[in-house]
């Protein structure tokens, strides 16, 4: 897996605005969290994952955090309604990797096809400082434990 946030553009979603950003550059001089979901609006997803993120944010903020990303391998209107559901959903910025570039990129992309789902972002979790990637914690397929909110406060 390469440890570099890669110079790729892609729509960021970020209090119901989406704009198009090279990914480096949106991260430059952050210390951020992106977590990555197979799919908005499908079942972990939808109730445990980012629920996580948005119920924990401000925990994770107090641990030095600036931002909170989701990347999904969906279109930014997607993303838009995803985020748009939850009360709070504007907590988390959304980052709309539609052709899975990022995904591919760090070596994270998944063939969901016997799902009728094509290829999506393998269900993980990443602490990135200045574009850097200082951890990632992917999970095993079906499984949802260390990319959740509440591991990551505990390994921050």
């Amino acid at each position: 897996m390469n440890n570099i946030i890669p110079q790729i553009e892609v729509p960021i979603l970020q209090k119901g605005i989406t704009s198009n950003v090279i990914i480096a550059e949106e991260l430059k001089d952050k210390t951020v969290i992106i977590f990555g979901v197979p799919g908005a609006f499908t079942p972990t997803c939808s109730e445990k994952h980012m629920p996580s993120f948005i119920k924990l944010h401000q925990q994770l903020i107090s641990k030095g955090i600036d931002d909170i990303y989701c990347l999904s391998v969906n279109d930014k209107f997607v993303m838009h309604a995803w985020l748009s559901s939850y009360a709070d959903g504007d907590k988390i910025i959304g980052i709309a990797d539609g052709n899975g570039e990022i995904c591919q990129n760090l070596n994270l992309i998944v063939d969901k096809s016997k799902n009728f789902m094509g290829m999506r972002s393998k269900r993980f979790a990443m602490i990135v400082k200045n574009n850097i990637i200082q951890n990632t914690y992917v999970e095993e397929p079906g499984e949802y434990k260390v990319s959740s909110a509440e591991h990551l406060l505990t390994v921050l």
